[in-house]
Protein backbone atom coordinates (compact mmCIF):
# COMPACT_ATOMS: atom_id res chain seq x y z
CA UNK A 1 0.00 0.00 0.00
CA UNK A 2 1.28 3.73 -0.53
CA UNK A 3 -0.78 6.54 -0.78
CA UNK A 4 -0.93 9.14 -3.55
CA UNK A 5 1.64 11.10 -5.34
CA UNK A 6 0.36 14.47 -3.78
CA UNK A 7 1.05 13.02 -0.67
CA UNK A 8 4.81 11.86 -1.12
CA UNK A 9 5.53 15.62 -3.14
CA UNK A 10 4.16 16.98 -0.25
CA UNK A 11 5.31 15.34 3.18
CA UNK A 12 2.26 16.17 5.60
CA UNK A 13 5.25 16.72 8.42
CA UNK A 14 6.28 19.35 6.24
CA UNK A 15 2.96 21.35 6.28
CA UNK A 16 1.57 23.83 8.77
CA UNK A 17 -1.72 23.27 9.49
CA UNK A 18 -2.66 21.08 12.72
CA UNK A 19 -0.73 17.52 12.02
CA UNK A 20 -3.01 15.70 13.47
CA UNK A 21 -5.90 17.26 10.93
CA UNK A 22 -3.83 16.75 8.19
CA UNK A 23 -3.60 12.97 8.80
CA UNK A 24 -7.05 12.50 9.49
CA UNK A 25 -8.03 14.38 6.27
CA UNK A 26 -5.55 12.30 4.26
CA UNK A 27 -6.49 8.84 5.61
CA UNK A 28 -10.30 9.52 5.46
CA UNK A 29 -9.68 10.58 1.67
CA UNK A 30 -7.35 7.42 0.75
CA UNK A 31 -10.37 5.05 2.08
CA UNK A 32 -13.24 7.01 0.74
CA UNK A 33 -11.73 7.49 -3.02
CA UNK A 34 -10.88 3.62 -2.86
CA UNK A 35 -6.99 3.66 -2.74
CA UNK A 36 -6.92 2.11 0.57
CA UNK A 37 -9.46 -0.61 -0.02
CA UNK A 38 -11.68 -2.56 2.72
CA UNK A 39 -9.79 -4.76 4.71
CA UNK A 40 -5.92 -3.54 3.64
CA UNK A 41 -4.75 -2.85 6.75
CA UNK A 42 -3.23 0.22 8.22
CA UNK A 43 0.90 0.09 9.68
CA UNK A 44 1.11 2.42 11.73
CA UNK A 45 5.11 2.49 11.00
CA UNK A 46 4.58 2.65 7.44
CA UNK A 47 1.83 5.15 6.93
CA UNK A 48 4.22 7.53 9.33
CA UNK A 49 6.78 6.98 6.95
CA UNK A 50 5.24 7.86 3.71
CA UNK A 51 3.96 11.12 5.13
CA UNK A 52 6.88 12.05 7.06
CA UNK A 53 5.30 11.83 10.48
CA UNK A 54 5.82 10.45 13.77
CA UNK A 55 3.57 7.77 14.33
CA UNK A 56 1.72 9.14 17.24
CA UNK A 57 -0.56 11.56 14.54
CA UNK A 58 -1.47 8.25 12.93
CA UNK A 59 -2.32 6.33 15.60
CA UNK A 60 -4.95 9.16 16.57
CA UNK A 61 -6.14 9.37 13.26
CA UNK A 62 -6.67 6.02 13.26
CA UNK A 63 -8.88 6.12 16.43
CA UNK A 64 -10.44 9.21 14.96
CA UNK A 65 -11.81 7.18 12.09
CA UNK A 66 -12.44 3.86 13.61
CA UNK A 67 -14.86 6.23 15.30
CA UNK A 68 -16.59 7.14 12.16
CA UNK A 69 -16.71 3.93 10.87
CA UNK A 70 -13.90 3.67 8.27
CA UNK A 71 -11.62 1.79 10.14
CA UNK A 72 -11.66 -1.52 12.37
CA UNK A 73 -9.52 -2.28 14.93
CA UNK A 74 -8.69 -5.47 16.19
CA UNK A 75 -6.45 -7.44 18.99
CA UNK A 76 -5.26 -10.23 16.26
CA UNK A 77 -4.75 -7.78 13.13
CA UNK A 78 -4.56 -4.58 14.23
CA UNK A 79 -6.26 -1.59 12.30
CA UNK A 80 -7.59 -2.21 9.14
CA UNK A 81 -10.05 -0.51 6.50
CA UNK A 82 -13.95 -1.42 7.10
CA UNK A 83 -15.35 -3.93 5.48
CA UNK A 84 -19.21 -4.42 5.15
CA UNK A 85 -20.86 -7.44 4.34
CA UNK A 86 -23.85 -7.65 1.37
CA UNK A 87 -26.56 -7.31 4.17
CA UNK A 88 -24.91 -4.48 5.81
CA UNK A 89 -24.06 -2.74 2.24
CA UNK A 90 -28.21 -3.67 1.86
CA UNK A 91 -29.35 -1.93 5.25
CA UNK A 92 -27.02 1.35 4.98
CA UNK A 93 -27.46 1.88 1.16
CA UNK A 94 -31.73 1.21 1.82
CA UNK A 95 -31.91 4.12 4.86
CA UNK A 96 -29.30 6.52 3.51
CA UNK A 97 -31.97 6.45 0.49
CA UNK A 98 -34.82 6.65 2.15
CA UNK A 99 -33.73 9.86 4.29
CA UNK A 100 -32.01 11.53 0.93
CA UNK A 101 -35.45 11.05 -1.19
CA UNK A 102 -36.70 12.88 2.35
CA UNK A 103 -33.98 15.58 2.74
CA UNK A 104 -34.91 16.94 -1.34
CA UNK A 105 -38.46 16.56 -0.57
CA UNK A 106 -37.70 19.39 2.04
CA UNK A 107 -35.08 21.44 0.03
CA UNK A 108 -38.40 21.37 -2.37
CA UNK A 109 -40.38 22.84 -0.09
CA UNK A 110 -37.96 25.04 1.40
CA UNK A 111 -36.67 27.04 -1.86
CA UNK A 112 -33.73 28.28 -0.46
CA UNK A 113 -32.23 30.50 -3.57
CA UNK A 114 -28.72 30.87 -1.50
CA UNK A 115 -28.46 27.40 -1.33
CA UNK A 116 -29.64 26.63 -4.57
CA UNK A 117 -27.11 29.13 -6.37
CA UNK A 118 -24.14 27.23 -4.76
CA UNK A 119 -25.91 23.90 -5.86
CA UNK A 120 -25.85 25.21 -9.59
CA UNK A 121 -22.32 26.58 -9.50
CA UNK A 122 -21.26 22.63 -7.76
CA UNK A 123 -23.25 21.61 -10.52
CA UNK A 124 -21.77 23.26 -13.37
CA UNK A 125 -18.19 22.67 -12.01
CA UNK A 126 -18.85 18.68 -11.92
CA UNK A 127 -20.46 18.74 -15.64
CA UNK A 128 -17.72 20.25 -16.29
CA UNK A 129 -15.05 18.05 -15.14
CA UNK A 130 -16.81 15.17 -16.84
CA UNK A 131 -17.11 15.99 -19.86
CA UNK A 132 -13.22 16.67 -19.81
CA UNK A 133 -12.52 13.89 -18.35
CA UNK A 134 -11.25 15.08 -15.04
CA UNK A 135 -12.31 12.34 -13.22
CA UNK A 136 -10.35 12.81 -10.37
CA UNK A 137 -12.09 16.49 -9.56
CA UNK A 138 -15.39 14.61 -8.91
CA UNK A 139 -14.49 13.16 -5.69
CA UNK A 140 -14.58 16.47 -3.65
CA UNK A 141 -16.97 18.10 -6.04
CA UNK A 142 -19.73 15.08 -5.04
CA UNK A 143 -19.25 15.38 -1.67
CA UNK A 144 -19.72 19.05 -2.12
CA UNK A 145 -22.89 18.69 -3.76
CA UNK A 146 -24.36 16.16 -0.94
CA UNK A 147 -23.15 18.19 1.54
CA UNK A 148 -24.95 21.68 0.16
CA UNK A 149 -28.24 19.06 -0.63
CA UNK A 150 -28.21 18.65 3.06
CA UNK A 151 -27.87 22.55 3.75
CA UNK A 152 -30.36 23.07 1.70
CA UNK A 153 -33.09 20.86 3.19
CA UNK A 154 -32.52 22.76 6.83
CA UNK A 155 -32.88 19.57 9.04
CA UNK A 156 -30.02 19.50 11.01
CA UNK A 157 -30.92 16.00 12.73
CA UNK A 158 -31.34 15.18 9.37
CA UNK A 159 -28.39 16.57 8.02
CA UNK A 160 -26.16 14.86 10.40
CA UNK A 161 -27.54 11.74 9.64
CA UNK A 162 -26.96 11.82 6.56
CA UNK A 163 -23.53 13.44 7.06
CA UNK A 164 -22.58 9.93 9.21
CA UNK A 165 -24.50 7.88 6.18
CA UNK A 166 -22.63 9.18 3.14
CA UNK A 167 -19.16 8.88 5.17
CA UNK A 168 -20.29 5.11 6.25
CA UNK A 169 -21.28 4.59 2.38
CA UNK A 170 -18.63 6.91 0.25
CA UNK A 171 -16.15 3.82 -0.03
CA UNK A 172 -18.91 1.92 -1.51
CA UNK A 173 -19.79 4.10 -4.41
CA UNK A 174 -16.32 5.67 -4.82
CA UNK A 175 -14.59 2.76 -7.52
CA UNK A 176 -17.13 4.14 -9.98
CA UNK A 177 -16.38 3.97 -13.99
CA UNK A 178 -16.56 6.78 -16.25
CA UNK A 179 -19.82 6.13 -17.49
CA UNK A 180 -21.32 5.86 -14.31
CA UNK A 181 -19.49 9.06 -13.46
CA UNK A 182 -21.46 10.96 -16.08
CA UNK A 183 -24.80 9.08 -15.60
CA UNK A 184 -24.23 10.04 -11.71
CA UNK A 185 -23.87 14.10 -12.81
CA UNK A 186 -26.99 13.56 -15.28
CA UNK A 187 -28.86 12.68 -11.79
CA UNK A 188 -27.79 15.40 -9.80
CA UNK A 189 -29.13 17.39 -12.39
CA UNK A 190 -32.63 15.60 -12.17
CA UNK A 191 -32.62 16.21 -8.77
CA UNK A 192 -32.37 19.99 -8.61
CA UNK A 193 -34.63 20.51 -11.22
CA UNK A 194 -37.33 19.32 -9.72
CA UNK A 195 -36.15 20.85 -6.08
CA UNK A 196 -35.99 24.24 -8.64
CA UNK A 197 -39.90 23.46 -9.32
CA UNK A 198 -40.57 22.74 -5.66
CA UNK A 199 -41.92 18.98 -6.93
CA UNK A 200 -41.49 17.85 -3.67
CA UNK A 201 -42.65 14.11 -5.14
CA UNK A 202 -40.24 14.26 -8.13
CA UNK A 203 -37.56 15.18 -6.08
CA UNK A 204 -37.80 12.92 -3.20
CA UNK A 205 -38.15 9.75 -5.84
CA UNK A 206 -35.13 11.18 -8.01
CA UNK A 207 -33.01 11.66 -4.83
CA UNK A 208 -33.71 8.33 -3.85
CA UNK A 209 -33.30 6.69 -6.72
CA UNK A 210 -29.68 7.78 -6.98
CA UNK A 211 -28.70 6.55 -4.20
CA UNK A 212 -29.95 3.09 -4.91
CA UNK A 213 -28.49 2.79 -8.49
CA UNK A 214 -24.74 3.91 -7.12
CA UNK A 215 -25.72 1.22 -4.40
CA UNK A 216 -27.18 -1.47 -7.05
CA UNK A 217 -24.11 -0.89 -8.99
CA UNK A 218 -21.48 -1.68 -6.28
CA UNK A 219 -23.27 -4.87 -5.15
CA UNK A 220 -24.32 -6.08 -8.32
CA UNK A 221 -22.67 -4.17 -11.34
CA UNK A 222 -24.13 -4.13 -14.41
CA UNK A 223 -24.92 -6.44 -16.57
CA UNK A 224 -25.62 -6.96 -20.39
CA UNK A 225 -29.01 -6.89 -20.73
CA UNK A 226 -29.28 -3.28 -18.12
CA UNK A 227 -30.43 -2.99 -14.49
CA UNK A 228 -31.56 -5.61 -12.41
CA UNK A 229 -32.70 -4.39 -8.99
CA UNK A 230 -31.43 -5.96 -6.07
CA UNK A 231 -33.52 -4.21 -3.78
CA UNK A 232 -36.57 -1.51 -4.22
CA UNK A 233 -38.04 0.80 -2.73
CA UNK A 234 -41.56 0.16 -1.22
CA UNK A 235 -43.12 2.71 -3.85
CA UNK A 236 -41.12 1.03 -6.64
CA UNK A 237 -41.90 -2.13 -5.48
CA UNK A 238 -45.14 -1.10 -6.21
CA UNK A 239 -44.91 0.16 -9.37
CA UNK A 240 -43.07 -2.48 -10.68
CA UNK A 241 -46.05 -5.53 -9.39
CA UNK A 242 -48.24 -3.17 -11.46
CA UNK A 243 -45.98 -3.00 -14.56
CA UNK A 244 -45.73 -6.56 -14.23
CA UNK A 245 -49.49 -6.59 -13.79
CA UNK A 246 -50.14 -5.19 -16.94
CA UNK A 247 -47.56 -6.72 -19.01
CA UNK A 248 -48.19 -10.08 -18.06
CA UNK A 249 -50.09 -12.05 -20.70
CA UNK A 250 -53.10 -14.27 -19.66
CA UNK A 251 -52.41 -18.23 -20.06
CA UNK A 252 -53.79 -19.39 -23.71
CA UNK A 253 -57.14 -21.28 -23.31
CA UNK A 254 -58.03 -24.02 -26.09
CA UNK A 255 -59.96 -22.81 -28.62
CA UNK A 256 -63.44 -24.36 -29.39
CA UNK A 257 -66.46 -23.74 -31.19
CA UNK A 258 -69.20 -20.92 -30.46
CA UNK A 259 -71.95 -23.06 -28.05
CA UNK A 260 -69.53 -26.54 -28.45
CA UNK A 261 -70.08 -28.22 -25.05
CA UNK A 262 -66.98 -29.08 -23.08
CA UNK A 263 -67.23 -33.21 -24.76
CA UNK A 264 -67.68 -31.88 -28.07
CA UNK A 265 -65.64 -33.64 -30.50
CA UNK A 266 -63.17 -31.63 -33.27
CA UNK A 267 -64.96 -31.69 -37.02
CA UNK A 268 -61.86 -32.34 -39.55
CA UNK A 269 -61.27 -29.43 -41.29
CA UNK A 270 -63.77 -28.20 -44.26
CA UNK A 271 -66.30 -30.41 -42.78
CA UNK A 272 -69.78 -29.01 -43.51
CA UNK A 273 -72.31 -27.82 -40.69
CA UNK A 274 -74.30 -30.11 -39.58
CA UNK A 275 -77.96 -29.59 -40.77
CA UNK A 276 -80.27 -28.46 -38.08
CA UNK A 277 -77.57 -26.74 -35.91
CA UNK A 278 -77.32 -23.59 -37.92
CA UNK A 279 -79.55 -20.96 -35.96
CA UNK A 280 -79.70 -17.08 -36.91
CA UNK A 281 -77.94 -14.14 -34.15
CA UNK A 282 -80.20 -13.69 -31.59
CA UNK A 283 -82.62 -16.56 -31.70
CA UNK A 284 -82.39 -19.01 -28.98
CA UNK A 285 -82.04 -22.83 -28.52
CA UNK A 286 -85.41 -24.30 -27.21
CA UNK A 287 -86.11 -25.42 -24.14
CA UNK A 288 -85.11 -29.17 -23.36
CA UNK A 289 -82.51 -28.87 -26.67
CA UNK A 290 -79.12 -28.61 -25.74
CA UNK A 291 -76.52 -26.73 -27.93
CA UNK A 292 -74.37 -29.98 -28.93
CA UNK A 293 -74.96 -33.16 -30.44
Amino acid sequence: MSLPTETAKRRLGEAHSPLHDQVVTELRQAILSGRLKPGERLVEGRLADEMGVSRNPVREAIRVLASEGLVEVTARRGAAVATMSEQEARETIELRALLEGQNARLAARRQDKQIIKRIEAILNKGSAAVTAKRYDQLFDLNRLFHSELAAAGQNTVLGDLLLKLRERTSMLFSPMDPDRQARSWDEHAEILRAIIKGDERAAAALAAEHVMRAGMDFLIGLNAGGEAPLFLLPDQQDKQSADLSRTASPPRRPSRQPGAGTHAKARPAGAAQPSGRKRSSGSRPKPGVTASS
